[in-house]
């Protein structure tokens, strides 16, 4: 029996659907790759949704991008109103008319013609098409609008069987297509209600006005033989053409990195373990008005300027050279990093596009500019153009770009109004990695600033309130002082200071009195001390005399009384020399 491990086989391989790339930014994302090709796909949506821009730009990206030539036949513009219209977006279609890479082609449809005839067929459309498409050799063809093609019609039937042989014939000729319509009424995709079933890919566009600000969208309704994204992507029609967002729900496996970064104030970066923000991460910067928070992103925009990193600052209140101006008054010089091409500004007003809007032109600058550093002041006034709900849902997929990018971002907000709310968490504060709010300290008729950290995802920080003040030099935090009625701020802790060093000062001087009055104490007692002492050694000397003097009596005494005992015995008294 072989004891050989068996081999295990591979995950199954199978075939992708050719796919055309559009090079509108976004949109090859969201298709998985562009459109099917040398198929036919539709384009519906309401007058002024943008089916005419996203088709041309669609055959311009494939002629300049991927040396793919195309056909626009149009059914209801003609070329020269087609070039023209098309010119703001530095598409210049006499050029590639030139050099044959694009050919125009404008056909009329008289409906009176139709009707008096009683006959129609799109025999006529197919030469003319494949003449055109040959001409070039065509890779890519759209045909713009189809209503017009039909509007003459009234036969259903004709109109059905002309339409899927028009489809046919082009998955015969082996070009990618696209085909526009107007969105029909109710629920219908378009006005004949079959192109969407005869096609391989349907997108819808949608221009909505909500609350006066209006916004358009995206939405792929149906590709066959691709996996696609199913949800509604905003889009953007500036002067480089039009841009898709595909950013709804990215997953949670993110690269993350260890590296610090500082905040530009010193003192904020010891209250973060002595390092400052995690490279990547989002920072929410919270306060009332005037409590210093366009000042800190200012001074977090210069530091990242500083380390010649790249930064865009997003200001949707004040203008840049208000910005500019005011932070002269705090010694940060922002205009020397624009001049380097450091430093953008980016100002409007939130009523100047909706959130998705918002959100497309921000993602768009972003990606052209390629900064590390991204500033949003003050994202509380988003919500004048959306619900806390709507402004959070923005925020969330700004933030998971940002994260995908490795871009550092601060928000600053206003705590007074409801986006951000310590009490609630319907806020932005828990999608941010680090907290930092700023609140008005009033006590003893005077108003000053104190900071704390709300949070700081996975650092050590310090959970004290420090004083945050702002001078001609800069921001700065004050140590942490605390009186006999807790935290002390402003002139009352200056106060409190001064009052404990008048105290320490007559301490000293007590002190100093005290120790005089003992050193005094101490030499009168010593003095004393000296007098007892010759007192006693004076009656010590004399009582030795007295005892000295008892001694030669008591021995004079005795010598006296021997001498007269030997008297008597009859004993001679012995002289001195020893003779008797």
């Amino acid at each position: 029996m072989s004891t050989a491990p068996k081999k295990s086989k591979s995950a199954p391989h199978y075939p992708t659907l050719p796919k055309a790339k559009t090079g509108i930014t976004g949109l090859d994302e969201i298709t998985g790759g562009g459109l099917p090709l040398g198929r036919p796909s539709l384009i519906c949506g309401e007058a002024g949704c943008g089916k005419t821009l996203m088709s041309l730009e669609f055959l311009v990206r494939g002629a300049i991008q991927f040396n793919e030539p195309g056909v626009f036949m149009a059914f209801e513009e003609k070329a020269s109103e087609l070039t023209m219209n098309v010119a703001s977006l530095g598409f210049d279609l006499d050029k590639l008319q030139a050099e044959k890479k694009v050919k125009l082609d404008y056909v009329h449809i008289d409906r009176s013609e139709i009707e008096e005839t009683g006959e129609y067929n799109l025999e006529g459309l197919f030469i003319r098409l494949n003449y055109a498409i040959d001409s070039i050799k065509a890779k890519r063809v759209v045909l713009d609008t189809l209503e017009n093609l039909f509007s003459g019609l009234t036969n259903q039937a004709i109109l059905r069987a002309e339409l899927r042989r028009l489809f046919q014939w082009l998955k015969d000729k082996g070009v990618t297509t696209i085909i526009t319509g107007e969105k029909g009424d109710g629920n219908a995709l378009t006005r004949q209600g079959l192109e969407e079933y005869v096609s391989d890919c349907v997108i819808l566009l949608d221009h909505r006005v909500i609350n006066q600000i209006s916004t358009r969208r995206l939405r792929i309704v149906k590709y066959r033989g691709s996996v696609h994204g199913t949800n509604e992507y905003p889009f953007l029609i500036d002067e480089e053409g039009i841009s898709v967002l595909p950013i709804t729900s990215l997953g949670l496996e993110k690269e993350v990195s260890s590296d610090r970064i500082s905040s530009g104030i010193p003192a904020m970066d010891a209250m973060l373990g002595g390092k400052g923000f995690f490279k990547g991460s989002s920072i929410l910067v919270s306060g009332t008005a005037g409590t210093g928070k366009t000042s800190i992103a200012a001074y977090f925009a210069n530091e990242a300027c500083n380390r010649k990193e790249k930064c865009i600052y997003f200001a949707f209140e004040e203008s840049p050279k208000q910005i500019i101006r005011n932070m002269h008054s705090i010694d940060v010089d922002l205009q020397k990093h624009i001049d380097k091409g450091l430093l953008q500004f980016h100002a409007s007003r939130p009523t100047l596009h909706g959130l998705e809007m918002h959100l497309v032109a921000i993602y768009k600058i972003i990606k052209k500019f390629k900064p590390r550093v991204v500033v949003l002041d003050p994202i509380t006034n988003l919500i004048t153009v959306g619900s806390v709900s709507e402004v959070k849902s923005m925020l969330i997929r700004l933030i998971d770009f940002l994260q995908e990018e490795q871009i550092t971002v601060m928000f600053t907000a206003l705590t007074l109004n409801n986006i951000v709310n310590e009490q609630t968490d319907e806020g932005v504060s828990s999608l941010v990695d680090a907290w930092i709010l700023v609140r008005d300290i009033e006590f003893n008729g005077e108003r000053n600033r104190g900071m704390y950290i709300m949070k700081s995802r996975g650092m050590k920080h310090s959970n004290q309130v420090r004083e945050f003040i702002i001078t001609d030099k800069g921001l700065d935090l004050v140590e942490v002082y605390l009186g006999p009625e807790g935290v002390l701020t402003g002139s009352a802790r200056e106060a409190q200071k001064l009052q404990e060093q008048t105290g320490e000062v007559l301490r000293d001087f007590a002190l100093s009195s005290k120790d005089r009055e003992l050193i005094r104490k101490r030499k009168v007692l010593e003095a004393k001390i000296s007098n007892l002492q010759m007192e006693f050694e004076s009656a010590e000397e004399e009582l030795n005399k007295m005892y000295q003097q008892e001694q030669l009596i008591k021995q004079a005494t005795q010598n006296a009384r021997d001498e007269i005992t030997n008297r008597r015995r009859g004993e001679q008294p012995v002289k001195k020399g020893g003779k008797k």
